[in-house]
């Protein structure tokens, strides 16, 4: 079997930010943006946010995980890999499908910031009423 064969490649999408996803078998190693995972993400909530889907497919360190993520900030970036990671597991077992599924991991979360409006300071705010 093909090295190429065994790598499975998924895109995950939050916000502004893009994470491409490449799983194969290994030992558990997790790059982003060919630094380790705990030299990227300094928040501890972030790091459990991203292993989610490896921990519910009880898949935690039988898959080595390289990703290139881009745009947004850090907590967007965490949900895009994490949308990304759900995505390419699915593709290698389709078994764990269901139980990603009903976790809500394959679902991508649509919410985007609202435009700032013209003639006011953001997008929902309004400058003080005055009648005179």
């Amino acid at each position: 079997m093909s090295k190429a064969a065994e790598e499975h490649y998924a895109t995950g999408r939050r916000k502004e930010a893009v994470a491409r996803v490449r799983i194969r078998p290994g030992t558990g190693k997790i790059f982003v943006n060919h630094r380790p995972l705990d030299n990227y993400f300094p928040r501890e909530t972030l790091k459990m946010m991203l292993r989610q889907p490896l921990e519910l497919t009880e898949t935690d360190g039988q898959w080595d995980v390289r990703i290139n993520v881009a745009g947004g900030g850090l907590s967007g970036q965490a949900g895009a890999i994490r949308h990304g990671l759900s995505r390419a597991i699915a593709l290698a077992s389709p078994d764990k499908r269901p139980a990603l599924k009903k976790a809500g991991f394959l679902t991508r979360d649509a919410r985007q910031v609202e435009r700032k409006k013209y003639g006011q300071p953001g997008a929902r705010k309004r400058f003080q009423f005055s009648k005179r």
